[in-house]
């Protein structure tokens, strides 16, 4: 059985992961890398309170990492806030992992990264992958989420409109659009986990339609 580590586990695809992977029988321990301990106990769990610019890098040390860091530009307050969140601390924690003899780096990144994008947004996720790309993981694996669909703690009006109109659209969007279809947060969850079990080696992206058709796949 494996370690995992998670990073990013107070959002909604990273607290769904943490419930799943508790449940995965493919890992003995789970350990968060978190400001603050959550309010959540379990045999398997560990949770370590780190200093984001400053980490502990004993306490990053697993076989599988898994990130769903992500924030948005509101949130953060400003571009160079976001992208701390959304690109530094992600590619420093792998940086240290990869020293510590991390195999796996599984990234929830977004559809359209791409470092050389005019959205910052996608540039920063680009960015991202690029330089974790670059630190020769065993394997990289960048699961690449259109909307991502789910019950989020806080309240988001434009996000409640938008998990609206992906669904309607949704049935819509067929052939080279499929990878544009919203997706749920347990489904990524899940992706994440079955990919990073395949023994996968290199570098791979997957979009939408790729971990939905995935997961269909692995069920049958």
């Amino acid at each position: 059985m494996k370690t995992a580590i998670i990073i990013g586990a107070t959002g909604l695809v990273g607290s769904t992961l943490v419930k799943q992977i508790l449940d995965n029988p493919d890992y003995s321990k789970v350990t968060l890398l978190l400001r603050k301990p959550l309010d959540i106990q379990h045999p398997k769990l560990r949770q370590e309170s780190v200093d984001f610019d400053k980490p502990d890098v004993t306490k990053i040390v697993g076989d599988d990492l898994f990130c769903a860091m992500g924030t948005t530009l509101r949130k953060a307050g400003s571009k160079e806030a976001q992208y701390k969140i959304d690109c530094t601390y992600p590619y420093e924690f792998g940086k240290i992992a990869k020293t510590n003899g991390v195999k796996q780096y599984i990234l929830v990144s977004s559809i359209g990264s791409d470092a050389n994008s005019n959205s910052f947004y996608l540039r920063t996720k680009g960015d991202l992958e690029q330089k974790i790309k670059a630190l020769g993981f065993e394997n990289f694996i960048s699961v690449r989420p259109s909307f991502i669909l789910g019950n989020r703690q806080e309240f988001r009006f434009g996000e409640k409109i938008g998990i609206v109109l992906a669904k309607v659209i949704s049935p819509l969007l067929v052939g080279s659009l499929k990878k544009y279809r919203g997706i749920e947060a347990a489904q990524i969850a899940k992706a994440m986990q079955v990919l990073a079990d395949k023994g996968l080696k290199g570098v791979h992206f997957f979009e939408s339609d790729e971990l939905q058709a995935l997961l269909s796949f692995d069920n049958v």
